[in-house]
């Protein structure tokens, strides 16, 4: 009998790539979704879903019944309440592991950073809970950079100074599936890495250069700049990307991908090679 494995979160950027590899795996795949109709435009009739989230106890229950396994994607406000619900739910299920993607500059030094903090609250939830955990802290994924192109406009935040080891989604989806399957991953947290460090703008400059070609050149706005543009126009999101790239300077990429290479198999896919994929599917 396969066992199955409730996934949270699956229908974000970076949830639906592991779904989709959890679901050519050994493992048969729930959803937990806000939103089924959603839900069906994205995963089809494929997979089993059940409508709730994960402030919702009734709908957590039922979701981890009968798992024997969680993973859990989540951000924003409600990531580490979220995550502390799904550990109550999962405690005395016969949950045999959770894993949660968090990131790769959480640390308690940083939790001066509001984000940083509810990510290092959440991993330190899973931790105590005496339930077996993988912990992922990825570096930044090459997904991220569509985020860097708006209203005909190419642009980064301030003068990033330190190489980002950007991460192909595939890969680390990859890595996730593998660790389920590999008691050595059992109790761990890794450091996911990609192949080669980037600066930033070099980053944005070759996505922008294979994918719109339209547009000339990549804007390098100071953070005091963007932080006034962002203000004058309110636009939140703007002035949330700001502050976190600002931040993300200051600290860059931590830890030690070796152990997680080695385990979980390293990532392979180049930013060069995931823009030619992105080309093709255009």
């Amino acid at each position: 009998m396969s066992k199955k494995i409730l996934i949270i979160g699956a229908t974000g950027l970076l949830g639906k790539p592991v779904a989709e590899h959890f679901n050519n795996s050994d493992y048969e795949v729930r959803l937990l979704v806000r939103n089924i109709e959603k839900a069906n435009k994205i995963f089809g009739s494929g997979f089993e879903k059940i409508p709730g989230n994960v402030t919702d106890k009734e709908s957590l229950d039922l979701a981890v019944k009968d798992c024997s396994a969680v993973y859990v994607s989540l951000s924003g406000e409600v990531e580490q309440t979220g995550v502390e619900n799904v550990v109550k739910a999962a405690k005395g299920k016969n949950i045999e592991r959770i894993a949660y993607i968090s990131g790769t500059s959480v640390a308690e030094e940083n939790t001066w950073y509001p984000m940083i903090k509810r990510k290092y609250l959440a991993e330190r939830a899973i931790i105590k809970s005496g339930i077996p955990y993988t912990i992922f802290r990825p570096a930044w994924f090459m997904e991220s950079l569509q985020n860097f192109v708006r209203d005909g406009k190419a642009f980064v935040f301030g003068h990033q100074r330190k190489p980002y080891h950007f991460v192909a989604a595939e890969d680390y989806a990859r890595m996730v599936v593998n660790a389920f399957s590999d008691e050595r991953a059992r109790n761990k947290i890794f450091y996911i890495h990609g192949p080669e460090g980037i600066l930033f703008a070099e980053a944005v400059r070759r996505y922008v250069e294979a994918l719109h070609p339209e547009l000339r050149k990549v804007n390098v706005l100071p953070h005091w700049m963007a932080n006034m543009i962002a203000v004058l126009s309110k636009n939140q999101e703007m002035r949330w990307g700001n502050d976190f790239m600002k931040y993300y300077a200051k600290v860059g990429d931590l830890g030690d991908p070796t152990e997680a290479n080695e385990i979980l198999g390293a990532p392979k896919i180049t930013l060069d090679e995931w823009l030619e994929k992105k080309k093709s599917a255009v």
